[in-house]
């Protein structure tokens, strides 16, 4: 029997030229409920107080947990060729400024 993409378990992915583009985002936030995780990607700007969640995207839980050990594994591989990458804020601390969630925006 010949061995067929559904017998391998292989997705074809198709990637629009609109959203190869990609968003930039320099800060993230992250909630939960019981059923899902919510990440919002942010911009946020010098000297603009207000910022704008320029994508939202929605997870299961079991693919969040993956999302993160997929991240992790490619940390590590960019670490391996380019050094270590520094995080100059203390890893669970506040941000510098408060966040605040206009009407409309989570």
């Amino acid at each position: 029997m010949a061995e067929t993409k559904e017998n391998r378990n292989e997705i074809g992915i198709e990637l629009s030229d609109a959203v190869a583009e990609g968003i930039y985002s320099n800060m993230a936030v992250i909630s939960h409920s019981s059923s899902e995780f919510v990440a919002d990607f942010i911009r946020v700007l010098p000297g603009i107080p207000k910022a704008q969640v320029k994508s939202r995207i929605i997870l299961t839980p079991e693919h969040a947990k993956r999302l993160l050990l997929s991240l992790e594994d490619n940390i590590r591989k960019y670490e391996s060729v380019f050094g270590e990458i520094s995080i100059p804020q203390p890893r669970g601390e506040a941000p510098d400024f408060p966040v605040v969630f206009g009407k409309g925006q989570a």
